[in-house]
């Protein structure tokens, strides 16, 4: 008999709702509590959202971002995001990266004097950089891209709500949502007591986010609908319970194999990315959570309609009224 790895027993027999009002409290404070550090302490946006300089350098040595970095430490021009470009179009000695400084205090754009030093400190630790583009973002266009973050992840909340709605019933999709938001908003939270930076790159993780987050719930949804089918005469909390149960074993070990990914590339990714590996690994934590507490928490309160539907001899409403989506 082959050997299995397993994180959690066969059967479980766990009550996810002995502290149903305590854990769901405990949502619910830490949403007022992330709204009111986002009020209050305001989110530390990058030059994405507070506007700023993108310069772009070519050079036929390696690109170091350390020490490019080092190299404009000395200038103190505040907020500076370096990443390095790759495309398979690249020829073998074009080595490209993306230079972008936030808005000087006071100014619309960096000055001419200010791009100047910048391309003289680089070029003194790299002669053979250039600078075949400087591109400027002004408080309008970031204006734009925080409205536009906000509809994505607006967008992308709506059309999970629609599709496990149709999927399921509206008491799924009302719990789904609910979590999904509960994510995005205690993850925003974080972001804003810690004063981490927040471009978007953290945009692209809250909708990951989502993503990882809706298909959690869903798996357990799509069991307790199979329950409920089974287990007609069995209490809904007592079927919620044994659903989560059943599904333990995935949850624990699909957070589990994600969380152990994320941490390496938290530690080894570098700082390109380990602001989005971050709002990754906390969404994951978090979304794990909510899958078991809140979500389920919410239908719970809502109910759901148990009675056999009265069988009819009509044909149905449209030709995809049978389709199990």
């Amino acid at each position: 008999m082959a050997w299995r790895l397993r994180m959690v027993p066969v059967k479980t027999n766990i009550d996810f709702f002995k502290l149903q009002w305590v854990t769901f409290g405990a949502s619910a404070v830490a949403v007022i509590f992330s709204l009111l550090a986002v009020a209050i302490m305001g989110l530390n946006f990058g030059v994405d959202f507070k506007g700023g300089t993108t310069m772009r350098t070519e050079s036929t040595q390696a690109v170091d971002v350390g020490v490019y970095r080092q190299a404009l430490s000395g200038l103190e021009l505040g907020d500076v995001a370096i990443t390095q470009v790759f495309d398979p179009t690249f020829r073998e000695d074009q080595h490209v990266a993306m230079v972008r400084i936030e808005a000087q205090e006071g100014e619309e754009a960096i000055t001419p004097e200010t791009i100047a030093a910048i391309e003289g400190a680089l070029r003194a630790v790299d002669p053979a950089i250039t600078f075949p583009s400087v591109e400027s973002v002004g408080p309008k266009v970031s204006a734009e891209l925080i409205w536009a973050a906000l509809m994505a992840v607006a967008a992308g909340s709506l059309g999970i709500w629609v599709y496990v709605w149709l999927r399921f019933e509206w008491q799924f999709a009302v719990g789904t949502v609910a979590a999904l938001i509960h994510d995005v908003i205690v993850t925003v939270g974080v972001f804003a007591i810690f004063q981490l930076k927040f471009d978007l790159t953290i945009v692209a993780a809250l909708l990951t986010i989502l993503g990882y987050s809706v298909n959690d719930t869903v798996v357990i949804f799509d069991r307790l609908r199979e329950n409920l089918a089974k287990y007609k005469a069995m209490p809904l909390r007592e079927m919620m319970n044994l659903t989560a149960n059943e599904t333990l074993s995935r949850t624990i070990m699909t957070a589990t194999t994600t969380v152990l990914s994320l941490t390496c590339l938290l530690v080894l990714g570098g700082d390109v990315i380990r602001g989005f590996v971050f709002a990754m690994l906390f969404g994951v934590i978090i979304g794990t959570y909510s899958t078991l507490y809140v979500a389920k928490n919410i239908v719970l309160v809502l109910g759901l309609d148990r009675s056999d539907k009265p069988k009819t001899s009509k044909p149905a409403d449209h030709e995809f009224a049978n389709v199990d989506a």
